[in-house]
């Protein structure tokens, strides 16, 4: 998510699309925390994963600063979410288990019975969290409006 994250911010930005990089910039937050428990602490600190995670969530903190946050852009998100998963479960192996798209995230095999249920889980979890960071990101941030005389 973190590295296609930047690549949709990027794009965001290049095109001038506010839909892009709000969803960039809500994963981004989700994304650094995930990064920094499973690499950083796990592995240490590679200077292009500090790039991409560092540089890209100060980049969309600045980016979010101008465009603002939409309340409803975590539908969009979570769209982008699903994506993901689909396109991981169809394009990579297995046994990397890329973004958790085919089997149960180690030690969670005794909570959940079936995969299904821990992906259903997931993704109602993720749901919530996305939901409100863009609420928190919206109260912070909100979506300028549009000046009046322009119109």
């Amino acid at each position: 998510m973190c590295n296609v994250g930047d690549l949709l911010l990027a794009i965001g930005l290049f095109f001038r699309q506010t839909v892009l990089i709000r969803i960039a910039v809500i994963w981004m937050i989700p994304g650094f925390v995930v990064w920094f428990r499973f690499v950083v602490l796990e592995w240490g600190l590679f200077f292009s994963s500090v790039l991409a995670h560092v540089g890209g969530i100060l980049v969309s903190i600045v980016a979010v600063k101008k465009v603002g946050m939409d309340r409803k852009a975590w539908l969009y998100a979570f769209g982008w979410y699903l994506l993901i998963q689909i396109l991981s479960r169809l394009f990579t192996a297995a046994d990397l288990n890329v973004n958790l798209s085919h089997k149960i995230q180690p030690g969670f095999e005794r909570v959940f019975s079936a995969y299904w249920q821990f992906s259903l889980t997931v993704a109602v979890a993720t749901a919530f969290v996305l939901w409100l960071l863009a609420y928190l990101l919206a109260r912070l941030w909100p979506t300028p409006m549009p000046d009046v005389d322009k119109v």
